[in-house]
């Protein structure tokens, strides 16, 4: 089966048995499986259910810091069960240090500035938690915007010399003003213009608990509950929020587990 790396890749294919659990994707820390059964199997990760379409697409996906292993279980239409074990390769990740950022942004103090925090992270949070049956992922994942790759996915970040949390997307340097393009089809589930951390924040949901999510954007183009397809601009580049300089930071989520967004795109084009 094939892996829809990017938009020109399609979606998967497969000629394996009918009854067969085809798993296809990198099985690594921020990794995400794209996974097929016979229609109306049970599917289940980690203790979790997962959404499976009527033609038994389901998704499971590895946070920065999985366990080495993980089970899947699937129960099939007939009643047979499956248990697989699937080993997760660890991954070693790179310290990145960013100084120059306004003190207020990397450790805000004031009542107000931490409630505001406090409130933008549960409309992020409950945008990310939409279980939509759709499946746009299906399209296939380009890169959003092309430029140098300044920060990486489960970099532990430094800032203004102090340690804090990983970094959970990449960094793309473009000038000012470029054009953010969707990476694939989805939903626009969240437009905020203003974000203390992370400025202009723009949400896109793929179906099934998948989303993108950029961030310290100049403008929103798409608005809220807008359709999206594939290579359609969305929104602009910017230095909004915490940031240093004009760039795009691209988060990739199922539900609540951060993936890594180059393992869906692979290389930065030259």
């Amino acid at each position: 089966m094939t892996a829809p790396v990017s938009g020109r890749t399609g979606a998967p294919h497969s000629t394996a048995r009918p009854d067969a659990i085809r798993l296809d994707g990198p099985r690594t820390q921020g990794g995400l499986l794209w996974g097929r059964v016979p229609p109306s199997s049970v599917v289940a990760f980690g203790g979790r259910p997962a959404r499976v379409s009527k033609e038994g697409w389901f998704l499971v996906g590895f946070g920065r810091d999985a366990p080495p292993k993980a089970e899947l279980e699937v129960t099939f239409p007939d009643g047979r069960h499956e248990r697989l074990v699937l080993a997760v390769a660890p991954r070693e990740y790179r310290t990145e240090r960013i100084d120059g950022l306004p003190e207020r942004r990397v450790a805000p103090r004031g009542e107000e500035e931490l409630a505001r925090i406090h409130g933008e992270a549960e409309l992020v949070r409950k945008a990310r938690l939409i279980d939509d049956p759709r499946t746009d992922f299906l399209s296939g994942f380009r890169w959003p915007v092309q430029g140098r790759v300044s920060g990486v996915y489960g970099s532990q970040r430094i800032l203004n010399g102090e340690p804090r949390e990983p970094h959970y997307g990449i960094d793309i340097a473009a000038p000012a003003g470029t054009k953010v393009r969707a990476p694939a089809d989805g939903l626009t589930t969240l437009a905020e213009p203003d974000l203390f951390l992370s400025g202009g924040t723009l949400i896109i949901d793929h179906g099934h608990g998948l989303s993108s999510a950029f961030l310290h954007l100049a403008r929103i183009l798409a608005a809220p509950g807008e359709r999206v397809r594939q290579g359609e601009p969305v929104a602009k580049v910017g230095a909004t929020g915490r940031a240093t300089g004009p760039h795009l930071d691209w988060r990739v989520n199922l539900f609540d587990r951060r993936l890594d967004p180059q393992l869906l795109v692979g290389p930065m084009p030259r």
